[in-house]
């Protein structure tokens, strides 16, 4: 929402007693401390444009000083909606492209489980109209691909960036849960989320599966897991109990068009109000006003300066 503003309206009403002093107020000028200001005088003979010139440069230079601006109202102050943390597997065995993608949204191309996540995980950030989304990447280690935010924009460009083995080539999953409750340190919402994702087993990393959920728990965060791959390739076990243990639920997605289905089937969570800042982005127009008062005053310099 875009509307016209000053940033320090209050300033507006020195044009009171400049217009005032202009009829009232007697000449003062010096020409030897101001040889070049008397054409400003309020001098009764002048003709009517050029007094009205003189008029419309102060109501610029005034219109300056207040500093116009558009405003676009970029977020509104309060939205329904939780906060979400994409944990994906990013470890060696996610390069793999044993997965049906005959629901074409490779495009006719093979692509690897993890390019595949990234397109439906994309979708499900875009479609996430009142909520804050993050990503978390894990292989050996987890690190914050992107911090909490509602500006899907720049989460889906991160994601973009992600390609598998960045974090390494095994997989960490309690590390993965880890990092993402770290996410969620400035967090403000009610409904924190954790959608975790893997095709593997936990084999690396710092910090057990265990202990992770139990740090989730102890921030009321519900991790939702998703077992990608064939049966038996992730363990099962192991993401049930975790989604059991923090409140959340576990999905298995054999294919593309499952594992669509599972974020749709995650997109029915519960909500919350989330107190979020307004921001506001402001486009400045001072120098406007400040090149029409310019124009103005050269215009009767030269008038001046033809006499």
């Amino acid at each position: 929402m875009n509307f016209f503003s000053f940033e320090y309206p209050y300033l507006i009403l020195l044009l009171a007693p400049i217009i005032y002093c202009m009829y009232r107020c007697k000449e003062q000028m010096k020409p030897k401390f101001f040889v070049h200001l008397h054409f400003l005088s309020a001098k009764k003979s002048l003709p009517k444009l050029e007094w009205l010139l003189k008029i419309v440069t102060f109501i610029f230079l005034c219109m300056a000083l207040a500093s116009p601006v558009i405003i676009d109202k970029a977020n509104p102050l309060n939205r329904d909606g939780r906060d979400i943390v994409l944990s994906i597997d990013g470890s060696g065995s996610m390069n793999s492209s044993g997965f049906d993608t005959e629901d074409e949204i490779s495009k006719g191309e093979r692509l690897s489980r993890f390019e595949i996540t990234k397109i439906i995980a994309t979708d499900f950030i875009k479609n996430r109209v009142s909520d804050n989304v993050g990503v978390v990447l894990y292989g050996d280690f987890a690190f914050i691909a992107s911090p909490i935010t509602y500006e899907k924009e720049i989460v889906s460009d991160m994601l973009g960036y992600l390609t598998h083995g960045m974090a390494g080539q095994n997989t960490a999953i309690g590390d993965g849960i880890a990092m993402s409750v770290r996410a969620f340190k400035h967090s403000k919402a009610k409904s924190k989320v954790i959608i975790l994702l893997t095709d593997g087993e936990h084999n690396s990393g710092e910090i057990s599966p265990k202990d992770a959920t139990a740090l989730a728990k102890d921030e009321n965060i519900k991790i939702y897991t998703i077992g990608m791959g064939n049966k038996g390739e992730a363990d099962e076990a192991l993401l049930k109990q975790i989604a059991q243990e923090s409140g959340g639920e576990f999905f298995s997605a054999t294919s593309a068009k499952e594992l669509k289905g599972v974020y749709g089937k995650i997109d029915d969570m519960e909500s919350s109000k989330i107190k979020s800042k307004e921001y506001l982005l402001k486009d400045y127009y001072y120098f406007t006003a400040l090149l029409g008062a310019l124009a103005i005053l050269l215009y009767l310099l030269y008038r001046e300066a033809r006499r």
